[in-house]
């Protein structure tokens, strides 16, 4: 009987083993796991910006032809200037995102 017992308590005791052996492993997991989420994360960031990123390359590029066509178009200097000035705006206000966009991408890449 009393060594029943004994058997009983080393089962007990390697299973006790056992369900720290899976706490440990579980917890390697979940860090694991933890880790590629955020590399999902930066992906997807990174994505999304190069997407931003083409879509104002595109915008630039309308503006630059709009920009051609106006020159060409308009007879009035004073009209030509205004509009100029208005595309200009709005073309250094889409290379500043543009920079800030291209900024974000290489700090996530470094990261």
């Amino acid at each position: 009987m009393e060594q029943k017992l004994e058997k009983l308590n080393e089962h007990v005791n390697d299973i006790k083993s056992l369900i720290n052996t899976f706490n440990k492993t579980l917890e390697t997991i979940e860090q694991r796991l933890s880790r590629l989420e955020k590399v999902d994360s930066i992906e997807h960031r990174v994505a999304v910006n190069q997407i931003d990123l083409s879509d104002i390359k595109d915008s630039l590029q309308r503006i630059e032809d709009v920009q051609t066509t106006l020159l060409k178009g308009l007879e009035s200097k004073q009209e030509n200037n205004e509009e100029i000035i208005h595309i200009n705006r709005r073309l250094d206000s889409h290379l500043v995102k543009l920079a800030k966009a291209e900024e974000e991408i290489i700090i996530l890449k470094t990261k």
